[in-house]
């Protein structure tokens, strides 16, 4: 079963980000990668990704909620998710602490 406890809910005002960000209808292909891609072809792939991140209005809420949610997954808010795990250790120090 799914853990769903971190996440923020069903209130409509969590999720109006999505439907400003740029990658809106451009599909998960570009962000997650398949299984077994690695590589060149991964690199290219999440450079991609976070070209269009870059000029996204709502990439600061899009990362937030990748880091809030433990996105084990793809490209958040314009970083990887080895980018991202840092960030979620540091977090989780900071909350316990």
């Amino acid at each position: 079963m799914t853990d769903v406890s971190r996440l923020p809910g069903a209130a409509l005002h969590h999720w109006q980000w999505q439907s400003r960000a740029a990658c809106r209808g451009l599909g998960p292909g570009r962000f997650f990668h398949p299984a077994g891609e690695r590589g060149e072809d991964r690199d290219e792939r999440d450079r991609a990704a976070k070209r269009i991140c870059e000029g996204c209005p709502v990439r600061e809420a899009c990362l937030r909620h990748a880091l809030l949610t433990r996105e084990p997954f793809g490209v958040w808010g314009g970083l990887t998710e080895e980018e991202r795990r840092p960030l979620l250790h540091r977090t989780a120090h900071t909350v316990s602490a």
